[in-house]
């Protein structure tokens, strides 16, 4: 590829043919912002915030979609185009209801802070203003398209990224606005609660259904023993919610803040991931045994990866393992086992759990979730709400200790039940508990490499006793679907298939800290956020699920052996087909 030199504000440049004048400004030094554009996802040069200057050319031009020339010489920050974009930023806001006090993403608003950054007068163009209903009767989303700018990206994410393809933009002109089908409200359309449009959105146009109210209800009522569970991948993130480099773990500082806000217990959900592996390892070899069980069989731990086949592919249901996700076996484990240790009725425990996914609230709600004949989870909140109660609760997160561990007894989790949280690691888990289960040999190196990184489809094959098992890794349901096809269409050569709903899996999961495009054009927030999963692991003793002694002790103790009677009535699920509309 050949090379192209340039000059952008006077800064001399060389970059690859065929680069974006956005890329090569930032080679430069130089930051152009944009609304619409963010890598991997859009370039609709619709929002016309990304516009410069060239010499020579009386337009100004959008750096996010012209690509460099030779000898080019770029302009981006010249009075015209400074003056171009405050205009642009002003007619955003005449049609924009200005809540900014009370709206969820202050100060993480990418509007507001270029809004800010280029002193514009929010009331210069007042006059008509559209009003749009809230769309808030989903369990897990909220959308209001009052706070909409038209950047498209919750679009792109949706139709190109996931492929469910349940929004679009509607209407022409100043009447356009963001919709689904037929005006349908999100909860009569496929909708299978990603919340990758909530990740991408650069208002408060779209945010996560709040339950904070219901946690704090459950906290004040004297009678419940409160029990809450993290997931793996929120230990990876929430430091960023209070100033801490993207891939920075506060595991500790996470527990500490929990016991300061007033939960009885703090758990981690590890533990019953290192379940799910016990139980979802035995099935697979099970089936691997059976000439007429169906393969490959495929996980079951992601709650919008569950809604999307239910919907796209009921005829291949049957493909699924039908292990509960690690949420609900917590949640299951809590209602059951638990209470009969304290001698309690399972009805006074309440169980919230801290999710980076906005699914998981609709997962509580499936049917199949009350072990005890109660719900399972009782309330789920994302990383960002924990973030927000933190700050409500007046906690001083940086002073917390960050050695605070987890509550035992079911506090413990091995590693592998850690890795869940990255695409890839529930596969490289099981292979480590299933290749000892199937060779009863130990095994010398645990760390399954041809399944890590963000890469949309990974594969491998292992050989045990003899027998070649081929496997796959997919995440983001547009590979997902590639997946699903070629089953579908007899042309899989899979024996065992992990599939996560989110790009990068949960560490990118749509509960996440917000990460504004700027930052996400430049670094690369999935990998570094698994980052810190993969480091845990490393260093740890315990990097088997089946090694775990609590997991030990729940099977000796009360469920017998994986996939016995009683695990299956606790700890497995059923699924529906689901109508498109």
């Amino acid at each position: 590829m050949k090379n192209v030199n340039l000059k952008v504000n006077g800064v001399s440049v060389t970059v690859p043919e065929g680069t974006r004048i956005l890329d090569a400004a930032v080679k430069a030094g130089f930051k152009v912002p944009t609304l619409c554009y963010m890598k991997d996802l859009c370039n609709e040069s619709s929002c016309r915030i990304c516009v410069v200057e060239i010499k020579n050319n009386r337009k100004l031009m959008t750096a996010c979609s012209t690509v460099v020339a030779e000898g080019m010489e770029v302009f981006t920050n010249t009075p015209k185009v400074r003056a171009s974009r405050k205009i642009t930023l002003e007619l955003m806001l005449s049609n924009h209801h200005k809540e900014c006090l009370s709206c969820v993403r202050s100060g993480k608003c990418e509007l507001q802070a270029l809004a800010t950054e280029y002193g514009c007068d929010a009331s210069k163009y007042d006059g008509a203003m559209n009003s749009y209903d809230v769309d808030d009767v989903t369990e897990y989303l909220v959308r209001d398209n009052n706070k909409c700018i038209l950047c498209r990206r919750c679009v792109a994410a949706c139709n190109t990224i996931q492929t469910v393809g349940v929004i679009d933009a509607g209407n022409r002109g100043f009447a356009t606005r963001i919709a689904s089908p037929f005006d349908k409200t999100l909860k009569e359309v496929p909708c299978v609660a990603c919340g990758q449009c909530i990740n991408v959105c650069p208002t408060g146009a779209l945010r996560e259904k709040d339950s904070v109210k219901d946690v704090e209800k459950l906290l004040a009522d004297p009678s419940k023993t409160v029990i809450v569970g993290t997931a793996p991948a929120v230990r990876a993130a929430l430091g960023e919610e209070f100033g801490y480099p993207i891939g920075t773990d506060v595991e500790g500082k996470m527990v500490a803040a929990l016991k300061a806000i007033g939960f009885n217990k703090v758990f981690d959900v590890n533990m019953t991931a290192d379940m799910t592996i016990m139980e979802e390892g035995t099935e697979f070899i099970s089936r691997l045994n059976d000439p007429n069980a169906t393969l490959p069989m495929i996980t079951s731990c992601s709650p919008g990866w569950i809604r999307f086949i239910e919907y796209n592919y009921p005829d291949q249901l049957a493909h699924l393992s039908s292990c509960k996700s690690p949420q609900q076996m917590f949640g299951a484990i809590m209602k059951t086992y638990y209470p009969q240790k304290l001698g309690i009725d399972p009805k006074d425990m309440a169980v919230v759990t801290v999710m980076p996914c906005i699914a998981k609230k609709f997962e509580l709600t499936r049917d199949d979730q009350a072990a005890a004949k109660v719900p399972d989870i009782d309330v789920s909140i994302t990383t960002r709400e924990l973030a927000r109660m933190i700050k409500n609760y007046g906690i001083d997160f940086k002073a917390l200790d960050p050695k605070t561990q987890f509550d035992d007894p079911i506090g413990i989790g091995s590693t592998a039940g850690l890795l869940f949280g990255a695409t890839g690691g529930v596969m490289e888990a099981a292979l480590r508990t299933v290749a000892e289960t199937v060779t009863g040999e130990k095994l010398e190196n645990v760390d399954f490499k041809a399944v890590r990184g963000v890469k949309g489809i990974k594969e491998a094959s292992v050989t045990l006793n003899g027998k070649q098992i081929n496997i796959a890794v997919a995440s983001g349901l547009s590979n997902a679907r590639k997946i699903m096809d070629d089953i579908k269409a007899g042309k899989s050569k899979y024996h065992f298939i992990e599939i996560m709903c989110c790009p990068g899996g949960c560490v990118n999961g749509g509960g996440q800290p917000i990460v504004d495009a700027a930052t996400r054009n430049l670094v690369d927030v999935r990998s570094a956020r698994a980052k810190v999963l993969y480091g845990k692991d490393k260093k740890s003793d315990l990097r088997k699920s089946h090694d775990n002694p609590v997991v030990k002790t729940l099977y000796s103790e009360y469920f017998g052996e994986p996939n016995s009677h009683k695990a299956h009535e606790i700890l497995h699920t059923s699924y529906v087909k689901r109508e498109r509309y």
